[in-house]
């Protein structure tokens, strides 16, 4: 059995339906607004809550070699038949310790977290920010996507005001480069009152990640 992992309720009972209901909304159209931000040129990215892959699979069509963190087994063994790429390395690990890719040691041009912070509470976003942030090279970028609205049954999710994580992003030393609300793209979410905040941070270009 696998160990539970706070903030994956649910997913593991409806993977096969999520494997399809992800991947039918194309990468490219989730992260239009943040096109301009990405990388050109080959980079290294790291994909925290992978889901199915979709994004690692668009960022490795890319040119770019992608790490890809997903806890939910099920979800995770579905994305590597779904996407076998060699660009790609899956890691089973979570937030907010993020131990497995601690003790790897890397640091990643590029660090997405896609609907993942909702499902963490107040302390444990607290916990998660230095340790995602500690995984992005100096000059570096963070984007992550916040959801708002109700949540579906069985999951664990939290309302998130994104200056709870704006303010604590800033005093580890990351400038906010873009922020920006918008409806939902699946139409069962949209339908559902859903909305998402999508934010961008610039890592500094040196060490000094703790001057804020």
């Amino acid at each position: 059995m696998q160990p539970h992992v706070s903030g994956t309720e649910g997913y593991a009972a409806e993977a096969d339906t999520l494997l399809i209901r992800y991947e039918s909304i194309p990468a490219e159209q989730v992260h239009a607004a943040v096109r301009h931000l990405l990388p050109e040129t080959p980079a290294r990215v790291l994909d925290i809550g992978a889901g199915t892959g979709r994004d690692a699979a668009w960022f490795a069509s890319l040119g770019h070699q992608v790490v890809a963190v997903e806890p939910t087994h099920e979800l995770r063994i579905g994305a590597i038949e779904l996407h076998a790429c060699p660009a790609i390395t899956w890691i089973d690990d979570s937030l907010p310790d993020l131990a497995v890719l601690a003790a790897r040691g890397e640091q990643f041009d590029l660090v997405m977290s896609t609907a993942v912070l909702m499902h963490l509470d107040d302390a444990q976003r607290r916990q998660a920010l230095p340790n995602i942030a500690a995984r992005i090279a100096p000059g570096g970028l963070l984007i992550m996507t916040l959801r708002h609205g109700p949540v579906p049954p069985g999951r664990r999710m939290f309302e998130i005001d994104a200056e709870a994580i704006i303010e604590p992003a800033r005093k580890l030393g990351m400038s906010l480069v873009f922020n920006q609300d918008g409806a939902s793209r699946g139409a069962e979410n949209r339908a559902a009152g859903v909305t998402w905040t999508t934010l961008a941070f610039r890592s500094p270009r040196d060490e000094a990640r703790n001057a804020g």
